[in-house]
């Protein structure tokens, strides 16, 4: 099963990377464990600096920016 955590302090690019993260495992057919990170310091513990950040795994796979659901189904794992 994947891990996803969303990296951000609630705001609405936020809401929407994990909608669109959402979005995305649905469309591959995947299960995934979704987290939506809202500490700091948990956020700077993964070396993010801008957020919204896409973590998969433990991999930092974007931060700053709200990817489309079309660009988070490459880089998911089969």
């Amino acid at each position: 099963m994947l891990k996803v955590e969303i990296l951000g302090t609630g705001c609405k690019k936020c809401q929407q990377l994990e909608a669109n993260a959402k979005e995305a495992i649905a469309a591959r057919n995947l299960e995934a464990d979704i987290a939506h990170i809202t500490d700091t310091m948990e956020i700077i513990k993964h070396g993010v600096m801008k957020t919204p950040a896409l973590v998969v795994n433990g991999k930092v796979l974007s931060q700053g920016k709200v990817l489309e659901p079309k660009d988070i189904e490459p880089l998911l794992p089969a």
